[in-house]
């Protein structure tokens, strides 16, 4: 990653840390190397991220990552009820009908009064990171995979199963944050 994608990794990280109580155990879809239990490891008691990149289990510790999707990953992983799940620059990568179950599938792994947290970019920054693309500033992460999403949807998404504690707009509006807990 260069140092552009890291700030804005480490950004994301940074709000979701206001969300995540000590001693949380922690589900982080697409958590791509684990950074994030690494920056929050003396926060978190226990985490387990999911990362579609990798082929094999990664024992880090108190954290471990597996291989797969969401939520089909965790069928062979004896998975706990966590205190809280995060998403962060993920959920504008699932594709529309795999959306619609989302809230569903996380209200299953996750214990009464758990925490969601979602960052998601608004649609302009889609144009703003083609150009710093372009300019290899950034990497680009799977930018095909945006799927036209709007931050608009997140809520519908979650509706169902949670109720939205937190939603505010960050980085000059180019990005979002929404916390849901589950009822």
């Amino acid at each position: 990653m260069k140092k552009l994608d890291l700030y804005l990794q480490n950004v994301r990280i940074a709000k979701a840390k206001k969300f995540i109580v000590k001693g949380a155990s922690v589900l982080d879809i697409g958590t791509d190397d684990g950074i994030m239990f690494e920056k929050l490891n003396d926060l978190i008691d226990f985490g387990v991220g999911i990362e579609p990149t990798i082929h094999k289990v990664q024992n880090k510790g108190k954290f471990k990552i597996i291989p797969g999707y969401f939520p089909d990953a965790l069928a062979n992983e004896n998975a706990p009820l966590f205190d809280v799940i995060t998403m962060l620059a993920v959920l504008e990568h699932v594709p529309s009908a795999e959306q619609k179950y989302l809230g569903e599938n996380c209200a299953k792994y996750l214990k009464k009064g758990g925490k969601v947290i979602i960052t998601v970019p608004s649609p302009q920054v889609d144009i703003i990171l083609n150009i710093l693309e372009k300019f290899k500033l950034i990497d680009g992460m799977q930018l095909h995979e945006h799927y036209g999403f709007k931050p608009s949807d997140t809520e519908n998404i979650f509706a169902k199963d949670f109720k939205l504690v937190c939603k505010k707009t960050f980085q000059l509006g180019l990005n979002n944050l929404f916390v849901f807990e589950k009822n």
